[in-house]
């Protein structure tokens, strides 16, 4: 699917929650300049260049995976406690990092920083993180971004605006769990290795952040809007 329509839902998602552009403008340029320096928080790797090393190790291992599966908010520990196949590779969606933990290596870790403590445990081991930024996480950004500095996770930057933010993306999607895919099929993932586990629209997984129930569900059938159009067999 062409990334300008990708895109183009995310003005979909803000008219429906009545959500300001303006304000994912504000986040995106706001962490981004945190992030101008040659050693952001004090560390060089988190700077453009670090950021693209980042990118290009992500790329390769998705390049030569055997299966790239998506852990989402509805994941169980049981469902990942099997004999996975060598090559296969594991992207989590924010918080359903903690059902990954002790199981198997997560990839890359896809967020918005409301995770919580499973998040900081991926971060202290180091796990790389696709760090998201939108309008009403500013202030997580701000809060959290210092503390994991002393962890020196490698860091790759999103955003959901139609600016072009050098040393940002924007890939598409709305939910952690939808631009986990957008991350991945941008970067050249390829869909007939895509496992899914623990993607829901019809509960609010245990593994998700701080939320209020009713508008969780609105926002994850946005999340099958996004898949429906970029991996329509996502479901099977």
């Amino acid at each position: 699917m062409e990334l300008s329509k990708l895109i183009a839902i995310q003005h979909e998602v803000r008219e429906e929650f009545g959500w300001a552009y303006r304000d994912d403008q504000e986040s995106a340029e706001n962490i981004l300049q945190r992030f101008k320096s040659e050693a952001p928080f004090g560390l060089p790797s988190w700077n453009f260049q670090g950021r693209q090393v980042a990118l290009e190790s992500l790329t390769a291992a998705l390049n030569v995976a055997e299966k790239i599966v998506f852990v989402g908010a509805a994941a169980t520990r049981t469902m990942l406690e099997r004999d996975w196949a060598d090559g296969t590779v594991f992207v989590a969606a924010d918080g359903s990092v903690g059902a990954c933990l002790g199981l198997v290596d997560v990839l890359v870790v896809v967020t918005d920083l409301d995770g919580g403590v499973h998040l900081q445990e991926a971060v202290q081991r180091g796990t790389p993180m696709a760090v998201h930024a939108h309008g009403d996480n500013q202030e997580r950004l701000t809060a959290l971004l210092p503390q994991w500095a002393k962890y020196q996770p490698p860091v790759m930057l999103t955003h959901q605006t139609d600016e072009n933010y050098e040393g940002m993306l924007n890939v598409g999607g709305f939910t952690d769990g939808d631009r986990a895919v957008c991350l991945v099929s941008f970067l050249g993932g390829d869909e007939n290795k895509f496992v899914f586990l623990g993607y829901s629209t019809e509960h609010v997984g245990e593994w998700s952040g701080l939320t209020e129930p009713a508008q969780k569900l609105r926002k994850l059938e946005w999340m099958a809007k996004v898949l429906d159009r970029l991996y329509p067999s996502w479901k099977g």
